[in-house]
This record gives C-alpha cells, structure tokens and sequence, in this order.
C-alpha cells in the first residue's frame, strides 16, 4: 500500500536518451543548490541514512552552503547531524543515537551538548521507527512498549502514554508520528522520475523517511532511464519525491555499499579537527568552503596525501 503524500501518473513517453525503450514525461532532476535554496529557515528536516552510513552529504554540505537556520531535525544521527551542528544551522535534534560507527560518539553533537547550543529530544530506536510509521500511515501515534520503565517518560514532556481499548488493558508509550517538511536521502541509483534503489544491505529507514515528509529530495550515485533489479531494492516511489540530484560520491565521508565503504581516514581527520576550534577553521577552509567539485578534488588531494604517508611508513619500517 502506498501512503506517500505525492501522486504521479505520468506515462513514460518519448524515446531514452540511449535510443532505447522510452523516457520520463517528468523529469525532477535538480542540483544539490536548487534542493537546498527550497529548505527554509524553521523547518523539519529529516535526513536518511544510520549513524556514518549512506547519509546524503552532497545534501548536507548544499544546506551549509545556503542560508537556512533554526532547523528542526529527524535523524539516526551521523556527521549530518555533527556539520549542521557546528555551523550553527540547528535548533532542535530529534533522535535515538548520533554516532559515526567506529568513532562512538559524533564529535560536534557532543560539543553542542556540553554546551547547551541544542535542544535535543532523544527517543529510543524502537520509537523512532514507530513515530516514522505513524507519520507515513498518516496517523497521530502508535502503541509501542519501548520506552516504558526508561526516564525518556520523565526527560520527554511530549510523550505520552496509552490504555488498550481491549480486555488486556495494557499501558502502552504513543510514539508521536514524526512528521517532516523536507526529507534528504542518498542511494546508489535513481530515475529521473524519483523511483529510488538501494544495493546495499540495509535500506534504513529510508523509504519511511520519503512517506512521511512533505518533500522528499534523493541524491543518488547515477541517474538512469530504467532501474533493474529485485523489487525489494526499489526503494523509494516516484510519488513521494519531488526531486532527484545526480552526487557521485555523494555520501562521502558515510559509506554507500556496494559503491564504496566509509572513509576512515578522512573521517578520522575530521574527528580530529573538530576537537580544535583553529584546526576546524582549517578543515572547513580546505573541504567545506567551495562547491561540490571543490570538495571532490580537496578529498581527492587529501587522499593523495594519506597514500604518501603511507608508503613513507612502509619504506621506514623496511629501512629499520
């Protein structure tokens, strides 16, 4: 069943542009800018993706380099949440965990923590996943019983708790729907119509992420005419998103299977910078003052950079 908020029943028509079987009458390809000059200051955004994996950074990195503030975010936090942080851009962080996997806790989140700059609500993931539910089923909550017994109850004026109308009378949490203006997500392909495929190993929450936003905006690593694969890897449908952007490469540092893992070494150097107010001023000039181009050849640089370290170490070692 489909509970997106979008309806497309646009026939395909006219010939694809390699010659073969047909192309889209819609065409919602956009740039990276276009997608982030439509989120406004004050808005919900949710952001797709888990913790440093599959984030949409082309996205991310578009936000920065536009002008909206005082953002309310939905995420399973990663460097998304940790970049829009250190600039300032959010007011409000929604979430069950902000983390980049291997380093445990996301560096800028916890800076804005210990500082009082973010007004975070933390949910439990079982919470999290049922408010994206009741959002995409257009519903004002759903019973769940994670989060009973926690102090999320206490910490959380917003929740509350439910009776079972059945004989059992069980009390249950009312995991409030999360609804979104604008969601972002990354996957590996796209059509220009907005259908939406991942080849990784786990779709996230994704395709939750695209029903219950108003808009939905996907990058994604190639746009094609025809999207081929099991249909359990079509992820995301033309109805519920209102743009495509082509990012290759488009969720670096975060990984994106099969295309490519994470960047260890560049997100250790930015675990790094952010502990250091100068050396962050240095990483922000270097990788996040220019465009999406800009920021490909400085990654392509920095990793030229790490391989000669590498190879100077291995000689050294050899040498002794």
């Amino acid at each position: 069943m489909t509970t997106g908020h979008h309806t497309d029943t646009t026939a395909d028509t006219g010939p694809a542009a390699d010659g073969s079987g047909s192309r889209p009458a819609v065409d919602k390809v956009l740039t990276a800018d276009e997608v982030a000059a439509r989120v406004e200051s004050g808005m919900t955004v949710g952001i797709g993706g888990w913790g440093s994996r599959r984030k949409p950074m082309a996205l991310v990195r578009a936000l920065l380099r536009g002008g909206a503030k005082d953002l309310t975010l939905v995420s399973c936090g990663g460097p998304d949440v940790g970049l829009l942080a250190a600039a300032g851009r959010l007011r409000r962080l929604v979430a069950p965990f902000v983390t980049l996997d291997s380093v445990p806790l996301e560096p800028h989140f916890r800076a804005a923590r210990e500082s009082g700059a973010l007004d975070f609500e933390e949910w439990d993931e079982a919470m999290f996943l049922s408010g994206l539910t009741a959002a995409a089923q257009r519903l004002p909550f759903l019973p769940v019983r994670a989060g009973l017994g926690a102090d999320l109850l206490r910490l959380n004026p917003r929740l509350r708790t439910v009776t079972s109308p059945y004989e059992d009378g069980e009390e249950l949490l009312a995991a409030p729907a999360l609804t979104m203006d604008v969601a972002l997500v990354h996957v590996n392909r796209a059509d220009p119509r907005g259908n939406g495929q991942y080849l990784g190993p786990d779709p996230y929450f994704d395709d939750l992420y695209s029903e219950a936003a108003t808009h939905t905006y996907v990058s994604c690593e190639e746009i094609t005419d025809h999207l081929e694969g099991p249909p359990q890897t079509l992820l995301l449908q033309r109805q519920n998103v209102s743009g495509v952007v082509r990012a290759p490469g488009g969720a670096h540092f975060t990984g994106c299977a099969p295309d490519y893992g994470r960047d260890e070494a560049f997100q250790r150097a930015y675990a790094k910078a952010a502990a250091d107010p100068g050396t962050w001023r240095e990483f922000t000039e270097r990788f996040l003052s220019g465009d999406e181009t800009e920021y490909r050849h400085a990654v392509a640089a920095f990793a030229a950079e790490e391989g000669r370290a590498a190879h100077e170490t291995t000689h050294q070692g050899e040498r002794k």
